[in-house]
Protein backbone atom coordinates (compact mmCIF):
# COMPACT_ATOMS: atom_id res chain seq x y z
CA UNK A 1 0.00 0.00 0.00
CA UNK A 2 1.16 3.17 -1.33
CA UNK A 3 0.50 6.81 -1.04
CA UNK A 4 1.94 9.88 -3.45
CA UNK A 5 2.47 13.35 -3.15
CA UNK A 6 2.79 15.05 -6.12
CA UNK A 7 4.06 17.93 -5.80
CA UNK A 8 6.29 18.91 -2.40
CA UNK A 9 4.07 22.37 -1.97
CA UNK A 10 1.20 21.43 0.70
CA UNK A 11 -2.17 22.16 -0.26
CA UNK A 12 -5.18 21.80 1.73
CA UNK A 13 -7.25 18.35 0.76
CA UNK A 14 -10.70 19.81 -0.38
CA UNK A 15 -12.00 16.46 -2.18
CA UNK A 16 -11.85 12.13 -1.75
CA UNK A 17 -12.68 10.53 -4.78
CA UNK A 18 -13.11 6.55 -4.52
CA UNK A 19 -12.89 3.58 -6.19
CA UNK A 20 -15.92 1.52 -4.69
CA UNK A 21 -15.59 -2.22 -6.02
CA UNK A 22 -12.17 -3.43 -4.05
CA UNK A 23 -12.74 -0.37 -1.99
CA UNK A 24 -16.49 -0.01 -0.45
CA UNK A 25 -16.42 -4.30 -1.14
CA UNK A 26 -14.03 -7.02 -1.61
CA UNK A 27 -11.41 -6.31 -4.75
CA UNK A 28 -12.74 -8.01 -8.06
CA UNK A 29 -9.44 -9.16 -8.62
CA UNK A 30 -9.42 -11.05 -5.93
CA UNK A 31 -12.98 -12.70 -6.08
CA UNK A 32 -11.81 -13.38 -9.42
CA UNK A 33 -8.63 -15.72 -7.86
CA UNK A 34 -11.27 -17.75 -5.92
CA UNK A 35 -13.36 -18.70 -9.53
CA UNK A 36 -9.72 -19.11 -11.07
CA UNK A 37 -9.20 -21.41 -8.53
CA UNK A 38 -12.70 -23.07 -8.59
CA UNK A 39 -12.13 -24.28 -12.56
CA UNK A 40 -8.93 -24.96 -11.95
CA UNK A 41 -6.83 -22.57 -14.34
CA UNK A 42 -4.23 -19.95 -13.82
CA UNK A 43 -5.35 -16.65 -12.28
CA UNK A 44 -3.51 -14.94 -14.04
CA UNK A 45 -4.74 -16.16 -17.52
CA UNK A 46 -8.18 -15.87 -16.40
CA UNK A 47 -7.79 -12.52 -14.83
CA UNK A 48 -6.19 -11.55 -18.61
CA UNK A 49 -8.69 -13.38 -20.80
CA UNK A 50 -12.02 -12.03 -19.16
CA UNK A 51 -10.78 -8.30 -18.04
CA UNK A 52 -7.92 -7.63 -20.45
CA UNK A 53 -5.10 -5.33 -19.39
CA UNK A 54 -6.40 -3.51 -16.95
CA UNK A 55 -3.34 -0.67 -17.06
CA UNK A 56 -4.34 0.32 -20.74
CA UNK A 57 -7.95 1.20 -22.23
CA UNK A 58 -8.09 -1.01 -24.91
CA UNK A 59 -10.90 -2.73 -27.51
CA UNK A 60 -10.83 -5.78 -25.14
CA UNK A 61 -14.54 -6.67 -24.48
CA UNK A 62 -14.51 -6.26 -21.21
CA UNK A 63 -13.08 -2.50 -21.70
CA UNK A 64 -16.15 -1.97 -23.95
CA UNK A 65 -18.79 -3.46 -21.44
CA UNK A 66 -17.27 -0.59 -18.79
CA UNK A 67 -17.68 2.04 -21.68
CA UNK A 68 -21.02 1.20 -22.17
CA UNK A 69 -20.69 0.32 -25.51
CA UNK A 70 -21.93 -3.14 -25.61
CA UNK A 71 -24.11 -5.11 -23.40
CA UNK A 72 -22.93 -7.69 -20.68
CA UNK A 73 -24.22 -10.40 -23.13
CA UNK A 74 -22.23 -9.69 -26.10
CA UNK A 75 -19.46 -9.32 -23.73
CA UNK A 76 -19.80 -12.51 -22.13
CA UNK A 77 -20.00 -14.33 -25.87
CA UNK A 78 -16.85 -12.44 -26.74
CA UNK A 79 -14.48 -13.46 -23.66
CA UNK A 80 -15.53 -16.84 -24.64
CA UNK A 81 -14.79 -17.05 -28.55
CA UNK A 82 -11.52 -15.62 -27.07
CA UNK A 83 -10.63 -17.83 -24.74
CA UNK A 84 -11.60 -20.56 -27.41
CA UNK A 85 -9.10 -18.91 -29.97
CA UNK A 86 -6.41 -18.73 -27.04
CA UNK A 87 -7.31 -22.77 -26.45
CA UNK A 88 -8.18 -22.60 -23.13
CA UNK A 89 -9.34 -25.57 -21.30
CA UNK A 90 -12.71 -24.92 -20.41
CA UNK A 91 -15.00 -21.42 -21.64
CA UNK A 92 -14.64 -18.69 -19.08
CA UNK A 93 -18.04 -17.98 -18.30
CA UNK A 94 -18.67 -13.67 -16.97
CA UNK A 95 -22.17 -15.26 -15.24
CA UNK A 96 -20.49 -18.33 -13.77
CA UNK A 97 -17.39 -16.14 -12.53
CA UNK A 98 -20.32 -13.21 -10.96
CA UNK A 99 -22.39 -15.65 -9.28
CA UNK A 100 -19.33 -17.11 -7.63
CA UNK A 101 -19.09 -14.09 -5.57
CA UNK A 102 -20.28 -13.15 -2.03
CA UNK A 103 -23.74 -11.24 -2.81
CA UNK A 104 -22.86 -8.21 -1.08
CA UNK A 105 -19.91 -7.57 -2.56
CA UNK A 106 -18.07 -8.26 0.57
CA UNK A 107 -18.86 -4.66 2.13
CA UNK A 108 -16.05 -3.40 4.11
CA UNK A 109 -18.07 -1.29 6.73
CA UNK A 110 -14.91 0.81 7.57
CA UNK A 111 -15.06 2.82 4.53
CA UNK A 112 -18.36 3.18 3.68
CA UNK A 113 -18.64 4.91 7.32
CA UNK A 114 -15.44 6.68 6.67
CA UNK A 115 -17.02 8.40 3.84
CA UNK A 116 -19.62 9.51 5.48
CA UNK A 117 -17.43 11.43 8.23
CA UNK A 118 -16.14 12.93 5.44
CA UNK A 119 -19.09 14.68 3.93
CA UNK A 120 -20.08 15.38 7.44
CA UNK A 121 -16.77 17.09 8.19
CA UNK A 122 -17.02 19.30 5.01
CA UNK A 123 -15.38 17.52 2.32
CA UNK A 124 -16.17 16.77 -1.59
CA UNK A 125 -16.90 13.23 -2.48
CA UNK A 126 -17.26 11.62 -5.61
CA UNK A 127 -17.27 7.94 -6.53
CA UNK A 128 -15.01 6.93 -9.98
CA UNK A 129 -15.80 3.97 -10.87
CA UNK A 130 -15.63 1.43 -13.49
CA UNK A 131 -18.91 -0.06 -13.84
CA UNK A 132 -21.51 -1.88 -16.66
CA UNK A 133 -24.87 -0.90 -17.61
CA UNK A 134 -26.30 -3.63 -16.12
CA UNK A 135 -25.19 -3.20 -12.22
CA UNK A 136 -25.49 0.80 -12.60
CA UNK A 137 -28.41 0.06 -9.77
CA UNK A 138 -27.06 -2.73 -8.15
CA UNK A 139 -23.75 -1.60 -6.64
CA UNK A 140 -25.55 1.25 -5.09
CA UNK A 141 -27.69 -0.83 -3.33
CA UNK A 142 -25.32 -2.60 -1.43
CA UNK A 143 -24.42 0.74 0.52
CA UNK A 144 -26.53 1.25 3.42
CA UNK A 145 -27.41 5.13 2.74
CA UNK A 146 -28.49 6.96 -0.35
CA UNK A 147 -25.81 7.58 -2.50
CA UNK A 148 -26.58 11.19 -3.46
CA UNK A 149 -26.74 11.73 0.21
CA UNK A 150 -23.07 11.21 0.77
CA UNK A 151 -21.31 11.62 -2.52
CA UNK A 152 -21.44 14.38 -4.22
CA UNK A 153 -21.45 13.20 -7.82
CA UNK A 154 -21.14 9.73 -9.02
CA UNK A 155 -18.40 9.15 -12.38
CA UNK A 156 -19.36 5.76 -13.71
CA UNK A 157 -17.71 5.08 -16.65
CA UNK A 158 -20.42 2.90 -18.38
CA UNK A 159 -22.34 6.18 -18.49
CA UNK A 160 -19.71 8.60 -19.23
CA UNK A 161 -18.22 6.29 -21.81
CA UNK A 162 -14.52 6.56 -20.43
CA UNK A 163 -12.79 4.59 -17.70
CA UNK A 164 -9.89 4.40 -15.84
CA UNK A 165 -6.84 4.71 -16.27
CA UNK A 166 -8.05 7.14 -19.05
CA UNK A 167 -6.72 10.30 -17.35
CA UNK A 168 -10.24 11.88 -18.72
CA UNK A 169 -12.49 10.17 -15.98
CA UNK A 170 -10.53 12.18 -13.61
CA UNK A 171 -10.31 15.77 -15.15
CA UNK A 172 -14.55 14.99 -15.21
CA UNK A 173 -14.56 13.98 -11.81
CA UNK A 174 -12.54 17.12 -10.49
CA UNK A 175 -14.35 19.56 -12.94
CA UNK A 176 -18.14 17.98 -11.38
CA UNK A 177 -16.92 18.81 -7.77
CA UNK A 178 -16.16 22.75 -8.80
CA UNK A 179 -12.78 22.18 -10.89
CA UNK A 180 -11.53 21.46 -7.65
CA UNK A 181 -7.62 21.21 -8.70
CA UNK A 182 -5.48 17.80 -8.50
CA UNK A 183 -3.22 18.39 -5.97
CA UNK A 184 -6.19 19.44 -3.86
CA UNK A 185 -7.52 15.65 -4.43
CA UNK A 186 -6.94 11.97 -2.56
CA UNK A 187 -8.10 8.95 -5.00
CA UNK A 188 -8.35 5.47 -3.51
CA UNK A 189 -8.89 2.80 -5.22
CA UNK A 190 -7.42 -1.14 -5.23
CA UNK A 191 -5.56 -1.24 -8.62
CA UNK A 192 -2.46 0.42 -8.97
CA UNK A 193 -2.14 1.22 -12.99
CA UNK A 194 -5.40 3.74 -11.88
CA UNK A 195 -3.77 4.80 -9.03
CA UNK A 196 -0.84 5.81 -11.59
CA UNK A 197 -2.76 7.82 -13.84
CA UNK A 198 -4.68 9.77 -11.23
CA UNK A 199 -0.77 10.45 -9.62
CA UNK A 200 0.38 11.25 -12.74
CA UNK A 201 -2.06 14.23 -12.92
CA UNK A 202 -1.34 15.52 -9.74
CA UNK A 203 -3.61 13.51 -7.49
CA UNK A 204 -2.11 12.22 -3.58
CA UNK A 205 -3.45 8.49 -4.32
CA UNK A 206 -3.72 5.24 -1.79
CA UNK A 207 -3.67 2.33 -3.05
CA UNK A 208 -6.03 0.28 -0.70
CA UNK A 209 -5.20 -3.37 -0.39
CA UNK A 210 -6.65 -6.08 2.07
CA UNK A 211 -5.90 -4.39 5.30
CA UNK A 212 -8.64 -1.65 5.95
CA UNK A 213 -7.16 -0.09 8.61
CA UNK A 214 -3.60 0.57 7.23
CA UNK A 215 -5.26 2.29 4.10
CA UNK A 216 -7.46 4.10 6.37
CA UNK A 217 -4.83 5.17 8.56
CA UNK A 218 -2.33 6.40 5.40
CA UNK A 219 -5.88 8.20 4.29
CA UNK A 220 -6.22 9.72 7.05
CA UNK A 221 -1.97 11.32 7.00
CA UNK A 222 -2.73 12.56 3.77
CA UNK A 223 -5.86 14.23 5.35
CA UNK A 224 -3.97 15.92 8.67
CA UNK A 225 -0.83 16.88 6.69
CA UNK A 226 -3.09 19.06 4.61
CA UNK A 227 -5.93 20.22 7.45
CA UNK A 228 -5.19 23.89 7.07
Amino acid sequence: MTSKNSTSTAYAIEAVLWDFGGVFTLSPFSMLAGYAKSVDMDPMLVGSTMFGDYYQDTDHPWHRLERGEISMEVAREKIIALGRKLGLPRDLDLYEAFGSFPSDGGLRTQFVQRAQQLRTAGYQLAIVTNNIAEYRDGWRALLPYPVDEVFHTVIDSSVEGIRKPNPAIFHLALERLGSIAPERSIFLDDFDGNTQAAAALGLHTVLVGEDDAAALAELDALLAERSF
